[in-house]
């Protein structure tokens, strides 16, 4: 949150948008495709597929109904630019002009109902012929106990759960995946490196 804080402020004396929550997740998901690539992949009837991009789809709820555009090369991109197109594609969405090229050929998607629903955890339903999704919860501050009996401090928690096509990814490479999203997310100074 800090740091978000302070790029926040960099990005506002420039005159660039506000980065978000769930920027800082979509950067942690794909980084964490990278390092984990057994879980950017898919069953394709007889073999596994490996992907070498790492495309994030991201889910967008519409009067028209849910879409998912997709940001191509998400690993690869900063966290302004991953911003950027996320509200691009999302308006896109909202105005039901998104084409093929703009949801086609993501290979991992991430669909959030913390931010904009309140909703602490909940279980994604895999967008074939994908072979995983994360359900991003919303957050809440926790107390965490100090070393006194005094002394306290309150932390944020996220609930995020991943459902796994086990054809390709299995409970030993999600855990894997796991640990990777988590190290990024709770030091998101990493990501930037």
């Amino acid at each position: 949150m800090e740091l978000r804080s302070q790029l926040n402020s960099l990005q506002e004396a420039s005159g660039g948008k506000r980065i978000s929550i769930n920027d800082l997740v979509f950067k942690a998901a794909a980084l964490a495709l990278r390092k984990v690539p057994q879980c950017n992949s898919s069953w394709t009837n007889d073999y596994i597929r490996q992907y070498h991009n790492v495309n994030i789809n991201v889910a967008v709820q519409t009067d028209n109904g849910l879409y998912v555009p997709v940001i191509r090369d998400a690993d690869k991109k900063g966290l302004s630019k991953i911003s950027d197109e996320v509200k691009h594609l999302a308006q896109k969405a909202r105005e039901n002009s998104l084409k093929p090229e703009d949801y086609e050929g993501g290979t991992f998607t991430v669909s959030n109902l913390g931010g904009p629903f309140g909703i602490k955890q909940f279980c994604a339903i895999i967008n074939p012929p994908q072979s995983g999704i994360l359900a991003v919860g919303s957050s809440e501050k926790r107390v965490i106990p100090g070393s006194g009996p005094d002394q306290y401090k309150f932390a944020s928690f996220m609930s995020v759960t991943l459902s796994c096509d086990h054809r390709v990814i299995d409970g030993a490479i999600g855990a894997e995946w796991l640990k990777a999203f988590k190290g990024y997310i709770e030091n998101p100074e990493s990501m930037l490196l």
